[in-house]
């Protein structure tokens, strides 16, 4: 016996994605800003001292490389470590719904899975996984996560995310992996059985840095269950709904999980990408707009009487924060912060999160002057799946009486709806981010695979990892 959800996703991940689908460019975009996210981080010693595999192994070993590292790993750290790295700095891509999450959580795991099981194919004469195959796991991943995040709401129990990371993650890593449909509805009731880890690292007090490595642990963590199955763990079949010992029971009051839209390639296709500035992306519009009134208020800082700012619910649960902020995972979680840099600085990068920027006395004596209120207007808007946006607006009032325009902005600029827009800034963070953590020849050689998009699907997925390795990478010659 299986539950239906289960059964459902585990169907789908046999089938794969829809033909004909845009998506395939989305996830081209999605996978190099991954990995471009990931150099950045190497910067960071914080993330490095994570990343760092208790015991490392070369690859001829059969180690996995971790991009933008001279490590290389077992499969596990190595799908911990590269994950770590693209969620560290809240700049990579996000998805908006009842229960916002990070899909971009995936691509350590996958990208680990596909390297390790290629090997094992090479042994068997059988072809290694290409990105191609890649950018389909993602796809696929992608839609798992983002449709139960659409209607199911563990955050409003006090629950995190992580399960809808672990489910896709554990489903996927078996199928690369070779699991038949069976295997696949095995991993999956194994990566439900961990439940619904506490979310209280992500909120005040205790909000730190485990909110940028729990996506990607609960990634690796469904890896393992994965090669647990593939070596003949059976399933958990009614895990779900299993009346007193089941999920939805226990930690959810009964109340069942569903799909609330068949899986596709939705999510994938709207996908919302951090194409301009990081930090948490129910701010990024209110950041936006005080960068509009950055040139207007810049000179006036002092003259500054309240600062409006109109948000939408879940934005206000999440982000509005008043009081000491105590570290980098704490301020790029804050709306008033971020808002501060903009009308100070013009412009938002991951540096300003450090306690360097942090210590300057204009940033909290503007939050102290803000006002947030609820628009439900906005509310409505971000609830309704035809629009799921992100609106917020900032008008500034001085001593004098004189105010700003209202600025007003309904999506960031990574928004499905502003897609064209953002394709500059994603190739320039890109370029810049890679700048961070590899030489000019791999930064050269990346781009123009890059640009390429379709026509370089055909590379397997190891070559693709060396680009991203500071030394050892193969030649140009292994790029189409």
């Amino acid at each position: 016996m299986e539950d239906a959800l289960t059964g459902e996703i585990a169907a789908y991940v046999e089938a794969g994605p829809p033909a004909g689908s845009d998506a395939l460019d989305v996830a081209w975009l999605a996978l190099f800003d991954a990995l471009g996210c990931a150099m950045a981080a190497t910067r960071v010693p914080e993330c490095m001292a994570l990343v760092a595999p208790i015991l490392s192994c070369t690859v001829d070993q059969g180690g996995v490389p971790i991009p933008g590292t001279r490590y290389a790993a077992d499969p596990l750290a190595a799908a911990f470590g590269t994950g770590c790295l693209v969620r560290w700095l809240d700049f990579s891509d996000t998805w908006v719904a009842l229960e916002t999450g990070h899909p971009s959580d995936h691509i350590g795991t996958l990208l680990a899975t596909a390297a390790f099981a290629s090997e094992r194919r090479r042994t068997r004469g059988l072809a290694p996984f290409t990105l191609r195959d890649v950018l389909h796991a993602m796809m696929v991943a992608y839609e798992i996560q983002g449709i139960l995040g659409l209607t199911n709401h563990p955050s409003g129990a006090g629950f995190d995310h992580a399960a809808f990371v672990r489910v896709p993650s554990a489903a996927l890593a078996a199928k690369l992996l070779g699991a038949d449909a069976r295997q696949i509805a095995a991993a999956v009731s194994h990566a439900w059985c961990d439940g619904h880890p506490l979310r209280v690292y992500r909120q005040a007090p205790n909000a730190g840095p485990r909110k940028s490595w729990a996506g990607p642990d609960a990634s690796a963590r469904g890896l393992q269950l994965a090669l647990r199955v593939m070596a003949g763990a059976p399933s958990c079949g009614t895990v779900l709904t299993d009346p007193t010992w089941g999920m939805e029971a226990r930690q959810f009051g009964g109340k069942p999980f569903t799909l609330s839209r068949p899986l596709g390639s939705y999510v994938m296709e709207n996908l919302l990408f951090k194409a301009a500035y990081p930090g948490v992306v129910h701010a990024q519009t209110a950041l936006e707009a005080s960068i509009a009134l950055h040139p207007t208020v810049r000179h006036r800082l002092h003259a500054i009487e309240r600062i409006d700012l109109r948000s939408y619910a879940t934005a206000i649960r999440i982000t509005s924060k008043s009081g000491p902020l105590a570290n980098p995972a704490d301020r790029d979680h804050c709306l008033q912060y971020m808002v501060a840099l903009g009308l100070l600085n013009g412009t938002l990068s991951e540096h300003h999160f450090l306690d360097e920027t942090a210590s300057d006395p204009r940033i909290d004596a503007l939050r102290a002057r803000m006002i947030v209120t609820e628009d439900p207007a906005y509310t409505a808007a971000f609830l309704d799946p035809a629009l799921r946006a992100c609106a917020n607006s900032v008008q500034v009032t001085f001593t004098d009486g004189t105010r700003t325009d209202r600025v007003e902005i309904l999506q960031p600029v990574g928004h499905a709806s502003r897609r064209a827009e953002g394709l500059p800034y994603l190739r320039r963070k890109l370029e810049r981010n890679l700048a961070l953590a590899l030489p000019e020849d791999r930064i050269a050689q990346i781009l123009r695979l890059f640009d390429q998009g379709q026509h370089g699907q055909a590379l397997p997925v190891s070559a693709f990892i060396g680009l991203f390795v500071p030394d050892g990478a193969p030649s140009a010659s292994a790029v189409p």
